[in-house]
């Protein structure tokens, strides 16, 4: 994986932000496919010296997007699916499911009902948000 990816320690950029951006711009202009092993976090953090958590929380994020697959004992791979949105129908209702129960949950934590929540969500539609 040298050189698919490069952090600029003087650009004002987040690292994160870079890291990011840099594996997306390699899986969008093909230099990596879908079914390629990433490195570890331990191996690109060091590669790129950089904070192992900040690899971490961005492959956790790309994971999230569906952009990668983790396969536990395995490693980290870039997804045959794609990101969500080129996802099946039933995938990507699955997913909305159960981000909504998350949001649900913590809105009744925080002592908010699913009235205050859609309340909220009609304003923030009607803000053009």
């Amino acid at each position: 994986m040298a050189g698919i990816v490069s952090i600029d320690a003087y650009d004002r950029t987040p690292i994160y932000t870079q890291l990011d951006r840099g594996l997306r711009a390699a899986i969008a202009a093909g230099r990596l496919q879908p079914g390629d092993q990433l490195p570890t976090v331990r191996q690109l953090a060091v590669e790129l010296s950089v904070n192992a958590n900040t690899v971490a929380r961005v492959y956790a994020e790309l994971e999230r997007a569906g952009v990668l697959e983790t396969r536990r004992g395995v490693g980290s791979f870039i997804s045959a699916a794609g990101p969500v949105e080129a996802r099946s129908t039933e995938e990507r209702t699955r997913r909305l499911r159960a981000f909504v129960t998350r949001v649900l949950a913590d809105a009744d934590a925080a002592g908010f009902t699913i009235a205050d929540v859609v309340a909220e969500l009609a304003s923030h539609r009607h803000k053009g948000a």
